[in-house]
């Protein structure tokens, strides 16, 4: 199967939900959209399924305009965020649902619901009520339904979005594998750019119903386009500082200097914005060539195992992400480090010009 999205716009009333929009996938392609909450993620499945009509464009599913078809002649699965079980049914007959309704045999639909409810760690639950088991087990069953099926096309959006940490996190290794073995188009609706990382495949970044940018996620993560891509997929957002290259070095706000990086050379004297992601800002020096950033401290956020420092330097407003709990007194002084080697640069419109090599890039960062 190939699905393609052909310049689709989607319109309610005076507002914009997609913006023309082109988009194409592959059989057993997994496909991430990744962007904030209202960037339009929701709009764009339900287009891909059939359950919305675009006010312009078109959908093709294997060459053929489907833009019209009805829904129901698709082999399509969504997950929501909101689970959605039948409450008067078992977990079992939840899951053979879709089966019964394709009037596969009782012998077949018996031996998929086993099948796939131990990849999915509930086929002890199969003779309860979905009221009888936590979110995250009705989250499970919905999923299994999902994919019990031959759909050709499997949508989820922000499935795991209401579940606590740790199950997200082991659900997020099991979907992973299950993708992997999968012959249909896979996409995955997120805010979370760790969630999209741990996913892989392909990404699509999406901000107020327009996608910034494409490809292979990874890539993507390490080459993001304009200064919006980099916000998007950055968890805290990424900290900018304007600059100035000149005469082989970079001076950023009133006092910081540093030696012109290799991959910065080729780059013409003048001014620019330099990004760095928060797990490369450091509290004690990692490096004879780290700069240091004299900041104030305006609040010191613990999150589990993490502590996000936020500080203000010249007016800049920095996030620093340290490992385990650092109780930092409000208005304290402190000196931030950071390698020379881990700025992205981006010129006065906003595009990527340089971005450091992949090694300095993800150390210590999320992949």
């Amino acid at each position: 199967m190939s699905l393609s999205l052909e310049g689709v716009t989607k319109k309610v009333g005076r507002e914009t939900h997609i913006d023309n929009v082109s988009l194409s996938f592959e059989a057993g392609s997994r496909n991430v959209v990744l962007g904030r909450t209202l960037a339009g993620k929701t709009s764009l499945l339900r287009l891909m399924a059939g359950l919305d009509r675009p006010t312009s464009g078109r959908v093709v599913v294997n060459g053929e305009d489907v833009t019209g078809k009805s829904v129901r002649k698709r082999r399509i699965a969504m997950v929501y965020q909101q689970f959605i079980n039948y409450p008067s049914l078992t977990i079992y007959k939840n899951i053979a649902s879709p089966l019964k309704i394709a009037k596969v045999a009782k012998s077949e639909i018996d031996r998929r619901v086993r099948a796939t409810a131990e990849m999915l760690h509930i086929e002890d639950l199969l003779d309860r009520l979905p009221t009888e088991l936590s979110g995250g087990q009705q989250q499970r069953v919905a999923i299994a339904r999902a994919l019990i099926g031959d759909a050709e096309l499997l949508l989820l959006d922000e499935p795991l979005v209401n579940l606590d940490y740790k199950l997200r996190e082991e659900l997020r290794v099991e979907l992973h594998d299950i993708f992997e073995a999968r012959k249909a188009i896979v996409v995955y609706t997120t805010t979370e750019p760790t969630e999209a990382l741990m996913l892989g495949g392909n990404i699509a970044v999406i901000d107020e119903g327009r996608v910034l940018q494409t490809g292979p996620t990874p890539e993507v993560y390490h080459n993001p386009a304009t200064t919006k891509v980099a916000e998007v997929f950055s968890d805290p957002p990424i900290n900018f500082l304007n600059g100035t290259i000149q005469g082989g070095s970079v001076r950023m706000g009133r006092n910081i200097e540093m030696p012109l990086e290799n991959y910065m050379k080729l780059l013409s004297d003048g001014e620019y914005t330099f990004g760095v992601r928060s797990n490369h800002l450091f509290l004690s020096r990692n490096g004879k060539e780290d700069a240091e950033i004299p900041a104030r401290v305006e609040l010191a956020e613990i999150n589990g195992s993490e502590t996000f420092i936020h500080a203000d330097y010249d007016g800049f407003r920095l996030v620093v992400q340290e490992n385990g709990i650092r109780p930092i007194r409000i208005g304290a002084e402190i000196t931030i480090y950071v390698s020379p080697s881990c700025f992205f640069v981006y010129d006065e419109t906003g595009a990527l010009v340089a971005s450091p090599p992949s090694r300095e890039a993800v150390e210590g960062g999320l992949t």
